[in-house]
């Protein structure tokens, strides 16, 4: 979360032994310089701005107008910080699991700038393991076997197909992809989004020659069975942005990073304000809003909102937003996510099957199972997330009620690890979909998206700018939020 935030959140495709660019695709160095030395000093006059959302985007924005003197109120509808990135707690002492954003790739300089700015201690977050598992057709292996021998499993590949991983028909396909990215850096982005934003990963297979057998193998290994239908530019972006190589996850919790935040802001935020109408002229917006007591208002000189789409749609704006602003907001594609995690007596898969970290790939309801990244004491419990699921197969989880989601993916879960019923306590589980202050888990595009909506997705509405990961072309990781929350801080720091 999906984190993905919300990131964050998005699993996989790892380009396990494929051509690493010689650009790396990450934010510009002046921006990651942004978490030490601020916004830069502009002589601009001292501005009340109002900030509707404290996820990511709302915290970095709010913190740095506040570094450059400016007065941010940042109005949030739940009783807590950090949006998509929610760390749970509710297991045993010791012990919590994340419902959204996860994990830091390492080129994500600002998230981890700002890591570094709060002291944050990072730790490896293990992505490939040879030791995990396959379970698929009601066959059981590893990965490692299976990658030694695709044939395990048959997906009826054409000739040309038999014994070729799924990676390996991948990178030979976007194999174009990395050249041109290879050659021009950054430059080659503007011809990869003219050439493919009209492809899905589905389309895109099919003029690549794939057979329904290898898109049924792609999708079913790479997690994305259920986003065959999104756009296959989400997919090259994160690729040649090396977005899935030397993970890191935050000590403690993804949600020491916004608890961070909020020491210095605690000021500046207001819990359990719920916006429900923007409203502005030529010098000033005011935000509706609804509380536990009541309804009232609150006026600035700018507002930064921060909120998903699928949540703003349901406020009135008055004037009303452009055309442009409001197909946007109508049509971008937000994806779903469900997670569900049991609490163990005991890692039971690091005695009976080597595993430490990684993650299980299967056919059955549940998609995957991930590991801790890092080994239990002995005889310690530790969490399983038994379950990470995108687009339709999460909203089927979304649909069961939260103990039938458990009970559901006990049964999967026993088709591969037969000991889960010694060693299981009890589950926890998060739809991104049901959670009314998300309305989904991160955005991602449809096909055409990107070159029709993205320029409306970020433009300004007069004094209203906007922030969150769909206002970044980094979909779904913290950094994206970041990286929007800043600009739009930035517009208004330097607004005269």
């Amino acid at each position: 979360m999906p984190a993905t935030l919300g990131s964050a959140m998005p699993e996989e495709l790892a380009a396990t032994g494929a051509p690493r660019p010689s650009h790396d695709l990450r934010v510009p160095a002046d921006l990651v310089a942004t978490a030490e030395r601020g916004l830069g000093h502009g002589g601009r006059p001292r501005k009340r701005v109002l900030i509707i959302g404290g996820g990511m985007a709302g915290l970095v924005a709010a913190y740095e107008l506040m570094r450059q003197g400016h007065e941010p109120v940042v109005l949030e509808a739940q009783q807590r910080v950090g949006g998509r990135v929610l760390t749970l707690r509710d297991f045993a002492p010791g012990l919590y699991a994340e419902a959204g954003a996860m994990r830091i790739p390492r080129v994500h300089d600002l998230t981890l700038a700002y890591c570094e700015r709060f002291g944050l201690t990072l730790r490896p977050f293990v992505m490939g393991n040879p030791d995990t598992l396959a379970y698929i057709q009601g066959v059981r292996t590893t990965m490692g076997e299976l990658n030694g021998d695709p044939g395990i499993v048959d997906f009826d590949l054409a000739r040309h197909e038999r014994g070729r991983t799924y990676e390996d028909l991948w990178r030979t396909a976007t194999q174009e992809i990395h050249d041109l990215y290879e050659q021009e850096g950054e430059n080659a982005l503007d011809r990869i989004c003219a050439e493919y934003d009209r492809y899905s990963i589905r389309s895109f297979l099919r003029e690549r020659g794939f057979s329904e057998g290898a898109i049924e193998l792609y999708g079913v290994m790479s997690f994305r069975e259920a986003n065959l239908n999104a756009a296959v530019i989400e997919q090259f972006r994160e690729i040649v942005g090396r977005a899935f190589e030397d993970m890191q996850e935050i000590e403690g919790g993804t949600d020491r990073l916004p608890t961070a935040f909020y020491r210095e802001l605690k000021n500046h935020i207001w819990f359990g304000h719920e916006v429900t109408a923007i409203e502005q002229d030529d010098h000033s917006v005011t935000l509706h809003l609804r509380t536990g007591s009541g309804r009232t208002t609150i006026t600035g000189d700018y507002a930064i909102c921060t909120i998903p789409f699928s949540v703003l749609r349901d406020i009135e704006t008055r004037p009303a937003f452009s055309r442009r602003k409001q197909r946007a907001i109508r049509e971008l594609n937000y994806n779903a996510s469900t997670k569900i995690l049991f609490q163990v007596r005991r890692a039971f898969w690091e005695q009976t099957d080597g595993i430490v970290g990684g993650t299980t790939v299967t056919d059955l309801p549940i998609r995957r199972i991930c590991y801790p990244s890092h080994p239990a004491p002995d005889e310690e419990r530790s969490i399983l997330l038994a379950s990470y699921t995108w687009g339709q197969d999460a909203l089927r989880w979304g649909a069961m009620s939260p103990q039938k989601r458990v009970d559901q993916a006990l049964e999967d879960v026993a088709k591969i690890h037969p000991q889960i019923h010694d060693h299981f306590e009890f589950g926890v589980t998060h739809a991104w979909y049901n959670d009314p202050y998300a309305a989904g888990a991160f955005a991602l595009f449809e096909p055409h998206q990107q070159s029709n909506l993205h320029d409306a997705i970020v433009a300004p509405e007069g004094r209203v700018h906007f922030a969150g990961e769909h206002c970044s072309l980094w979909h779904a990781w913290i950094e994206g939020a970041l990286e929007s929350g800043l600009g739009a801080a930035r517009a208004v720091h330097e607004a005269a």
